[in-house]
């Protein structure tokens, strides 16, 4: 069974140089962006571990809540780290036309309040894989940035161990805001399939 939470991404060789070598100017509305929504969104999320241990559900409005600011990072970061040159909606919200997409399978019947209650101490072990993933990320987009300014192209095999990275993230996020209370699998069907090409698209400056 695949995991409850997708992670997708369209592979698009040609890119644009322009953008990309001004991309961590462009992130900054963005960030700022995540970093209020985070004030309240962290919020939510406390208010989630309390309702789920106390009555064993997940709210649906604040799932739906929590899992745009989920959306949002995992966009933030890909268009951050080179993974698509369109600018992400601030909003959060699902849209298919997008080249980087996060879909949720919804919040389930009921959690298990202990899993909750110590989900902190179970999440250890992300903790620590994230940060070894996230410095792969970084090292991947900062040789990114370097081919698309100069070549206008991001070769696939880097686009490969971005999405890896960037979608193990965003799973593991999921977990860490209670959406979903299953351990993010390091790669799953979606990320094998991630990258499809698409033609005509992109462009190179």
């Amino acid at each position: 069974m695949s995991y409850p939470v997708a992670f997708e991404v369209d592979y698009v060789e040609r890119r644009n140089r322009l953008t990309a070598f001004f991309r961590l100017i462009l992130v900054i509305p963005l960030a700022i962006w995540v970093s209020l929504y985070g004030i309240v969104a962290y919020i939510g999320i406390i208010i989630a571990w309390f309702a789920i241990v106390i009555t064993g559900r997940f709210p649906a409005g604040l799932y739906e809540f929590v899992s745009r600011f989920n959306r949002l990072i995992a966009l933030t970061n890909a268009y951050a780290g080179l993974l698509c040159d369109p600018y992400p909606s601030f909003g959060g919200g699902d849209d298919p036309s997008y080249p980087v997409r996060m879909h949720f399978a919804g919040p389930l019947p009921r959690y298990s309040r202990l899993k909750t209650f110590f989900r902190g101490i179970l999440s250890i072990p992300i903790w620590i894989l994230r940060y070894v993933v996230n410095l792969l990320f970084e090292i991947a987009a900062v040789a990114a940035w370097f081919v698309i300014v100069i070549l206008g192209r991001l070769p696939r095999g880097l686009f490969d161990v971005m999405v890896l990275a960037n979608s193990y993230t965003a799973r593991s996020d999921a977990y860490l805001f209670l959406l979903t209370e299953t351990y993010p699998p390091f790669q799953d069907e979606t990320t094998r399939a991630a990258g499809v090409s698409v033609p005509g698209a992109g462009a190179s400056f």
